[in-house]
This record gives structure tokens, sequence and C-alpha cells, in this order.
């Protein structure tokens, strides 16, 4: 989309590349891996991509499906002028045993529950404390 790209997988699309990190991760005892660099904009997708990822074995559990791995890949776009997001766009792979209409039934379900783009999507005030 614009280059603000960050990637987080788990399990068969977990990545080994030099350049990922690696974090702990309750649904995949091998971890999650994190590809992204570490600037706001980057962060802020990375948000998305872990918050989604982190819904896709939750709710895949509530529904009784087996996941084998995941990938998430958000991205988006922002004025470097005024710093406002142009938009944030995911992606979701699924790797699992079940069909395909029961994958694109938990990807509509993730969609309507995630979190963070549920926040963002409704706009959200953030202040310094002082």
């Amino acid at each position: 989309m614009a280059g603000f790209e960050a990637v987080a997988a788990a399990g068969s699309f977990r990545d080994d590349q030099p350049d990922t990190v690696v974090f702990p991760h309750r649904w995949s005892a091998e971890g999650v891996s994190v590809r992204t660099d570490f600037t706001g904009a980057h962060l802020l997708h990375l948000a998305v991509a872990g918050c989604v990822l982190n819904d896709v074995y939750r709710e895949a559990a509530g529904l009784g499906l087996t996941i084998d791995g995941v990938r998430i890949t958000a991205d988006g776009g922002f004025d470097t002028e005024e710093w406002v997001s142009t938009g944030i766009e995911y992606r979701i792979e699924v790797d699992a045993p079940a069909s395909r209409a029961d994958i694109e039934a938990l990807i509509a379900q993730v969609d309507a529950v995630a979190e963070i783009p549920q926040v963002l999507r409704a706009g959200s005030q953030v202040d310094r404390a002082r």
C-alpha cells in the first residue's frame, strides 16, 4: 500500500529471517514472528496486525477450529506533512484443516470483533498525561 508495512505471523507462517523478532504467544508454542521497522507509523500498523492475529486464534478456539498458521500484513499511508493516517489495510492468511467457508466465516468474525481495528475505526482521543 504505502510503505509502512508490519507483518505478524505464527505457526506454519512464522518467519525466521534475520531481521525478524519473535515474541512469546499464548496460542502458538514457537511464538509470533514480527517484521517491521521501528517507527510510530509501523508500530501503529503492527498493533492492528498483532490484534487481528490474536483474535484469529481466539475466535477459532471458540468455533472449535484448529489453526496451523496465521499471517497478518498491515500497511497504510500517511500524509507526512501533517502525519495523518490515510488509512490502514490488513490481509489475513490462515492455514487450517477447515473448509474455505469455515475459514471465511472465521475471518469475517475476526474483522467484526478485533479490538484495535474497532478503536481506530471509531477514532480515539489521545492526550499527554500531565
